[in-house]
């Protein structure tokens, strides 16, 4: 009996493909699948010259690498400015099959993948959003130094017995500072410390200075006094950080006359949270960059939020996603799928975080915690109900994303029945219905309330 013999073949959609393998040291580049075709490059500049050099001999016009920590960035950048297709692809993509791992099989096993156009490119944002997310990015690691400083302050004033955290809300505020400043030039006397109080401070001057009497440690203070120097120094590198961001920001509206056009009046109703820049209205420049877009029309849409929308992903990121739920999986809120037997057996959302992703689910919860109801916030009391408050961060924080790729691709407003506008009637009108029974108990006329009200 004649066997009839099959061979499988896959086509090459990629004939002049290359592959390279990511190192700390060294690269290695495979241009085909014999040992003549694969070679190692240093990582110095004039290495990076001399890979794309030798792929140019050899007639290559796309190369695929892996993302691995910072060390693709350079590379990167030299093969786009020699006019090389450079595909970005995460090393879960590119695993190896089971066996001996290697620099010289993994460029090997890359560059075959990637002929075969079994690859594909992660997402890279345009060279401005870039450079505002280099600065943007920076800026929150000094916040988390100063967050950390903050804290070693307090706890330094607590082992001087100085209950400051106890009677001020925030000890780095104008009255918290104030009183540190003094503490640490020296004054002891508590009553002295108390007058520094701030006029917005709840407490009196009495409870303050009970508060303030110091065991005189001349160990802890000397700490205290280093970590107030460096709290100062780092709000000065913010605010310098702050000043490129709107440089950067001006620099992108500008250039672009639709964007430029734009206007759009403060929203009072927004709080404006202290490590929000203070030389940005974001409100304004966010309106601005997304072209008449108002996404601080959603509710628990923040100034930060709009701020990691801008330097995350960009006006053209956003766009670069076909669909809302494309955007959604990147972000890694949308549930993942697998099926088997025509069963799902798993729907779990992907693990991995992003600082966009964090930002949206900040403004997910921030929705849940509204007192009145809107149409996201029922939303997010009907998942919480079911399964639980981690579960409904998640889905109104994918719900969240939805709304802003349809808002930013299609030009539509966020319309909430329920907005802001419509909660300050609902709260005039209760206030209106308790003056009317107040009038009615005490048996008032109009021109009674007339008097009270002058």
């Amino acid at each position: 009996m004649d066997q009839k013999v099959e061979s499988l073949s896959m086509e090459i959609v990629n004939p002049h493909a290359a592959g390279i393998d990511i190192g700390s040291r060294s690269h290695w580049v495979s241009i085909g699948q014999k040992e003549k075709d694969i070679r190692e490059f240093g990582v110095f500049n004039e290495d990076l010259k001399a890979i794309a050099d030798w792929l140019a001999e050899n007639k290559i016009t796309t190369v695929a690498m892996e993302s691995t920590g910072t060390y693709w960035q350079a590379l990167y950048a030299v093969l786009l400015a020699h006019g090389f297709q450079v595909i970005l692809c995460n090393g879960k993509f590119t695993k190896n099959i089971k066996g001996r791992k290697t620099d010289i099989q993994d460029c090997a096993w890359i560059q075959k993948l990637h002929s075969i156009g079994l690859l594909s490119g992660s997402f890279l944002p345009d060279e401005a959003t870039e450079q505002l997310r280099t600065y943007c990015r920076h800026r929150a690691n000094l916040l988390d130094m100063a967050a950390s400083t903050q804290k070693k302050m307090q706890k330094y004033l607590r082992l001087l017995n100085l209950r400051l955290d106890v009677v001020v809300n925030d000890i780095c505020g104008l009255t918290g500072l104030a009183i540190i400043e003094a503490i640490c030039k020296g004054e002891t006397k508590p009553e002295k410390l108390a007058e520094l109080r701030h006029g917005n401070c709840r407490k009196s001057e009495s409870e303050i200075a009970r508060a303030l009497e110091t065991n005189g440690r001349m160990d802890y203070l000397f700490a205290l006094q280093q970590e107030l120097d460096m709290y100062k120094i780092i709000q000065i590198k913010i605010t310098a950080c702050d000043t490129e961001i709107e440089k950067m920001l001006s620099k992108i509206i500008n250039q672009d006359d639709n964007k430029r056009q734009h206007y759009i009046d403060k929203k009072s109703h927004k709080r404006v949270n202290k490590n929000t820049p203070k030389n940005i209205d974001l409100n304004i420049v966010g309106y601005q960059y997304f072209e008449g877009v108002d996404l601080m029309e959603i509710e628990g849409f923040s100034h930060g939020t709009i701020l990691h929308l801008i330097s995350e992903v960009g006006l053209d990121g956003i766009r670069k996603f076909q669909t809302a739920k494309h955007f959604a999986s990147w972000l890694r809120l949308a549930p993942n799928n697998k099926k088997t037997g025509g069963k799902i057996i798993s729907s779990k959302v992907p693990k991995g975080s992003n600082r966009l992703k964090i930002a949206l689910r900040n403004a997910a919860n921030a929705i849940g915690n509204l007192k009145d109801s809107t149409p996201l916030r029922d939303f997010f009391q009907r998942i919480n109900f079911k399964k639980g408050r981690v579960s409904a961060i998640s889905a109104t924080a994918g719900k969240l994303a939805v709304i802003v790729w349809n808002m930013v691709t299609k030009g539509t407003r966020y319309i909430n029945p329920e907005g802001y506008l419509f909660l300050d009637q609902k709260r005039k009108l209760g206030l209106v219905k308790r003056i009317q029974k107040q009038i009615n108990k005490f048996g008032l006329t109009s021109e009674d309330l007339k008097v009270v009200i002058n």
